[in-house]
């Protein structure tokens, strides 16, 4: 793998991570609203899963496509093409009426975000040196939860205050920050020449592109389990983004407004949860370590959705979803730091593309079963079973992941020590 010569390009991770932020807002203010305008006008758990696929089916349909697009056109290419596109999708969806019309616009808006997502994935370890990339990927995922935390909370006041146009149109110009950050980044990777701010170990040209060649995610089998998991415990929990609306709404009895402040702190969480555990990161060059350490991050996400059953207001949810999102935040860290360590830069962004794509699935049967299930249950039994669900996949994972960890152990013992280098070291 490839890492920033010299020092840290931190004007173009500030640019990256602003425009990530940005456009995430963008998304969450748009799905929000769109959750929301369903939600009051009698829509069932169906017709918000429904939505929900839209935005997330192209996501996994096109990750094999939007992956090697990352690695081989030029970032700043697919930056502003896609930038410009998901404004004009999302202006259109502001004047959207049919039901089927607006479905058709969210799918298009989520194949926006299916190719710039593998792409500012794969430019941020390519801005940094490799112990500045911890403290990277914390940025960009505060920037990504500041969007998602601030998403919500926007579109729930300002459906309230002007109904559903207005935070659609605001959505579209939020899109705009991809157009200026790709313009203005100067790291570039993709097309025809090697990133530009990548330096290549140039006294083994063909071994790094022979094991760019070669890889497979499915070759590494610490990889493997640490994606199996994720988008295990995702599937299992996915639900609750569907009934968390009609939890919150119906059965709390919030406000639109409530709802937006509950559903970002959860976010609020994830940002915390960046840093705090950005730090930790640093300190293990032993991705087994962090794999072990995602697991009982995921618990930990899985405790706090049971415990918000026992609630009787909206607002006793802020401090639950607040330590929720801690553990989500920081497992997010650890499998970032871990997939940047472990595969070559040139094809970062397919594997960033197809880690995404197997989360996203898992989130979609997430989505088809909370939608199902809402038809014939209430919201709170159904976020009990959400939890326990999750806890259950992590236990059924926990021998394989092991086992993964012996074989990677066992692989780098192996190994001599010039050629240990270029992978994760047990931590001493």
């Amino acid at each position: 793998m490839s890492f920033i010569s010299g020092g840290s390009r931190w004007s173009d991770v500030g640019l990256a991570t602003a425009a990530r932020g940005i456009a995430t807002c963008g998304d969450f203010l748009a799905a929000s609203t769109l959750t929301l305008t369903l939600q009051a006008a009698g829509a069932g758990g169906i017709a918000v899963a429904g939505v929900l696929l839209a935005a997330t089916l192209p996501l996994v349909l096109f990750a094999p496509l939007t992956g090697r697009l990352a690695d081989r056109v030029d970032s700043r290419i697919l930056l502003t093409s896609a930038g410009l596109a998901q404004s004009v999708i999302c202006l259109n969806l502001a004047y959207a009426g049919h039901p089927l019309l607006v479905i058709g616009l969210v799918a298009l808006l989520a194949t926006g975000l299916a190719v710039t997502q593998p792409v500012l994935s794969a430019l941020i370890p390519a801005m940094v040196r490799p112990v500045d990339l911890p403290r990277a990927v914390a940025l960009n995922q505060t920037a990504g939860m500041l969007g998602a935390l601030a998403g919500p909370a926007l579109a729930g006041f300002l459906v309230g205050w002007f109904g559903s146009r207005v935070p659609l149109l605001v959505g579209a110009v939020s899109y705009l920050a991809l157009v200026v950050a790709g313009l203005l980044i100067r790291t570039r990777r993709g097309g025809a020449r090697p990133a530009t701010s990548v330096s290549a170990d140039t006294s083994m040209p063909a071994v790094a592109d022979a094991s760019a060649a070669n890889w497979r995610l499915r070759r590494d089998p610490l990889l493997v389990a640490m994606v199996a998991t994720l988008a295990g415990v995702v599937s299992a929990v996915g639900a609750i983004n569907v009934v968390e609306v009609f939890y919150i709404r119906e059965t709390l009895g919030a406000s639109a407004a409530v709802y937006g402040l509950v559903t970002g702190a959860w976010t609020l969480g994830m940002l915390c949860g960046a840093w705090i555990f950005a730090r930790l990161a640093r300190r293990f060059t032993d991705d087994a370590t962090l794999i072990q350490g995602g697991l009982l991050l995921l618990a930990g996400c899985c405790v706090m959705v049971l415990v918000s059953v026992t609630v009787p207001v909206a607002l006793l949810l802020v401090p639950i979803w607040l330590l929720g999102g801690v553990c989500n935040g920081g497992d997010n860290v650890f499998h970032n730091v871990v997939v940047a360590r472990r595969v070559p830069e040139a094809v970062r962004g397919r594997a960033f593309a197809a880690i995404g794509a197997a989360v996203q699935g898992a989130a979609m049967v997430g989505y088809l079963i909370g939608g199902l299930l809402l038809e014939v249950n209430e919201p709170r039994p159904l976020i009990v079973g959400c939890g326990v669900a999750g806890l259950l996949v992590l236990l059924g994972f926990v021998r394989p992941v092991r086992r993964a960890i012996r074989l990677e152990r066992s692989r780098v013992a192996a190994m001599s020590p010039a050629a240990g280098l270029a992978t994760s070291v047990p931590a001493r």
